[in-house]
C-alpha cells in the first residue's frame, strides 16, 4: 500500500537521484550522509517515516528532521549538517593560505627528517610556529587541506616525457597496432601479407626463492591456508625475455641467468626458427642498449630483411602490449612462489607459457585506437 504523504516529493533529477545512489553504496562516505541519502531514497520510493526509521535503524525524528531540511533548502542541505550559530570563526584566510604554504613545503626544509608530512607532525609545527594557530586542532587542519584538494601525506608519480619525439614514437606504435587490428578482422594489407608482429619485452630480476622449512597445508575448520614460516632462502635471479604474436596470441620465451646481448640474440634465433622463412617478423620493443649494440646488429646482418624494430618512447614502455602479460604472470604464477632450485623456478616458467599456448589469446590494444586512420 502506497503511503500517501501531507507535502508533494522533492523534484529531483536522475542526476541528483544517482549521487544520492552512489552515496548510499559508497564505503568512503561519511556515515551521516550515507544516513542520510539513505534516509531520502526511502522516502521517495514511499515508504512512511516509520518505515524509514526501521529500515535505517534510527528514531523517527532523526527521519522528519531530514525530510524537513529537504523541502526547505534542497537535497545538498538535508545531506550535509547546517550553518550553526556559536563562536566567530577564528581562523583568519592569512592563517588558512600560511597552512596550505606550509604543506606544500618539505618537511625537511624547516628541520624534520620526514619526507612527507604526515598530519600529525603538521599540526605540532603549525602550533608551534603561528601564535594564532596554537590551539588548531588536527582534524581542522585536514578541513583545511581537504578542501583546498592538498595531501601532504602522500605521493603520486609521473613518467616525464624525456623523448623529444614521444608523441612521433607513439603514433608510430598504435599505428601498428591498428594495422595488426585490421589484418586480425580480415582486411588485406598488401605491404604486410608476409608480417608478422610480435611485442617484445624482457622482465630481469625474477627472484628464485627457497623456504627453510616445511609449508604446512590448509586444515579444514582449523587452518584456512597454507601457512609458511618467515624466514626464506634466495637462490638468485632469472631474466625471462618474452614475445606474443599478435596475430595468434602464442607466445615465445626464453629463460635466463644472464640479462645480455647474448640472450636477446638466443631469442631471437628462436623467433627466427619459429616462423616460415618467407616472413618478415616486426617486433615492438623499447631503448635497451642489448637490442641495438655491435653483437645484435651482426646477428641481425646474418638474417637480412627477417627483422623489422618499432622502438617505444624511452619512458613508454607501457605502450607495449606484452606488458599486460607479464602483469598477469606477476600477480599469478609468480606470485608467492617457493622452489628448491633455479632450475625448478625455470621449468616452471616455461611450463606456464606452455599452458597458455594451449589456448592463447590475442590480446588488444584500445588506447587511443580511434585516433589513428590507416592510409
Amino acid at each position: 500500500m502506497v503511503f500517501k504523504r501531507k507535502y508533494p516529493k522533492p523534484d529531483l533529477s536522475e542526476e541528483d537521484l544517482n549521487k544520492l545512489r552512489r552515496i548510499r553504496s559508497s564505503m568512503k562516505e561519511e556515515k551521516r550522509r550515507v544516513t542520510r541519502a539513505s534516509i531520502i531514497l526511502d522516502y521517495l520510493e514511499d515508504y512512511s517515516d516509520d518505515r524509514i526509521a526501521a529500515r535505517n535503524g534510527m528514531n523517527k525524528n532523526t527521519v522528519k528532521k531530514c525530510l524537513s531540511k529537504l523541502r526547505e533548502f534542497g537535497m545538498e542541505a538535508a545531506l550535509n549538517d547546517l550553518p550553526r550559530p556559536g563562536k566567530p570563526r577564528t581562523i583568519t584566510d592569512d592563517d588558512k593560505s600560511w597552512i596550505l604554504n606550509l604543506a606544500c613545503t618539505k618537511p625537511a626544509e624547516h628541520g624534520y627528517p620526514d619526507e612527507l608530512w604526515p598530519y600529525t607532525l603538521l599540526t605540532g609545527h603549525i602550533r608551534k610556529n603561528r601564535s594564532s594557530l596554537k590551539n588548531i586542532s588536527r582534524s581542522t587542519v585536514f578541513e583545511i587541506l581537504n578542501e583546498a584538494e592538498i595531501k601532504p601525506h602522500k605521493i603520486r608519480y609521473y613518467v616525464e616525457k624525456r623523448d623529444p619525439d614521444f608523441e612521433g614514437k607513439m603514433a608510430t606504435v598504435l599505428h601498428v597496432y591498428k594495422e595488426v587490428d585490421m589484418i586480425n578482422n580480415g582486411f588485406i594489407i598488401p605491404e604486410l601479407k608476409d608480417t608478422i608482429t610480435v611485442s617484445f619485452d624482457e622482465k630481469p630480476g625474477m627472484q628464485a626463492i627457497s623456504m627453510t622449512s616445511e609449508e604446512l597445508p590448509p586444515v579444514p575448520g582449523k587452518y584456512p591456508s597454507a601457512t609458511r614460516d618467515y624466514e626464506y632462502k634466495r637462490l638468485g635471479t632469472l631474466s625471462l625475455l618474452a614475445g606474443i604474436d599478435l596475430h595468434s596470441g602464442i607466445v615465445t620465451e626464453t629463460v635466463s641467468r644472464t640479462h645480455n646481448s647474448n640472450d636477446f640474440i638466443a631469442f631471437l634465433k628462436k623467433l627466427d626458427s619459429s616462423y616460415p622463412k618467407d616472413k618478415r617478423i616486426r617486433v615492438i620493443l623499447d631503448n635497451l642498449r642489448v637490442h641495438t649494440s655491435a653483437k645484435t646488429r651482426e646477428f641481425l646482418l646474418t638474417v637480412p630483411n627477417r627483422f623489422d624494430f618499432v622502438f617505444t618512447p624511452k619512458h613508454g614502455s607501457w605502450l607495449n602490449i606484452v606488458e599486460t602479460l607479464f602483469s598477469k604472470l606477476a600477480r599469478t604464477m609468480l606470485r608467492e612462489i617457493r622452489v628448491k632450485s633455479m632450475d625448478e623456478l625455470k621449468d616452471r616458467i616455461d611450463q606456464y607459457f606452455q599452458e597458455i599456448n594451449k589456448s592463447p589469446v590475442i590480446f588488444r590494444w584500445k588506447y587511443k585506437m580511434d585516433d589513428i586512420t590507416i592510409a
